[in-house]
């Protein structure tokens, strides 16, 4: 089992605990009900109902596996107020194209298009521990892209 610790916000916690427990309240017991209708349909050999219903029974559980093992290694990260950047800092950098405002979260929280960047990505990685003022190199598959840390908060 994988113990490397899982770095999240308060509120990434909770959306987790969340998720979890709809997934075992509610989706589970709906995906048991899915297979025992489609087992009553008889011959489940060349059933395509009970064989989609046992696929989402799989993804299921391993979702489920998934998010108790991310909760069970949780290290909540509190927002540091600090003039350095690290897990809960908002960054804002800029780069050729423009300024770029970013979250630095844990990769279980990660959500680009909304703005947060896991510690473990390319630029999240090469900002942390960063300061106002720091030019940073991130490695691209198009090449080396240079970004100036405009603010840390």
């Amino acid at each position: 089992m994988n113990n490397k610790p899982v770095y999240l916000t308060a509120e990434g916690l909770e959306k987790l605990k969340s998720e979890l427990q709809h997934l075992i309240t509610s989706e589970r017991p709906r995906v048991a009900a899915r297979i025992h209708d489609a087992k009553m349909d008889g011959d489940t050999t060349e059933n395509a109902e009970y064989e989609d219903a046992k696929q989402e029974q799989s993804f299921l559980e391993g979702r489920i596996a998934t998010l108790e093992a991310q909760l069970k290694n949780a290290q909540v990260i509190a927002h540091s107020n600090g003039d350095r950047v690290g897990i809960g800092s908002t960054v804002v950098i800029r780069g050729t194209d423009g300024e770029d405002r970013f979250t630095i979260v844990g990769s279980a929280e990660a959500a680009p298009r909304e703005g947060r960047i896991s510690n473990e990505s390319p630029v999240g990685a090469a900002l942390m521990g960063r300061r106002k003022g720091d030019k940073v190199t991130v490695l691209a598959p198009a090449g080396s892209i240079v970004y100036t840390v405009v603010s840390v908060g």
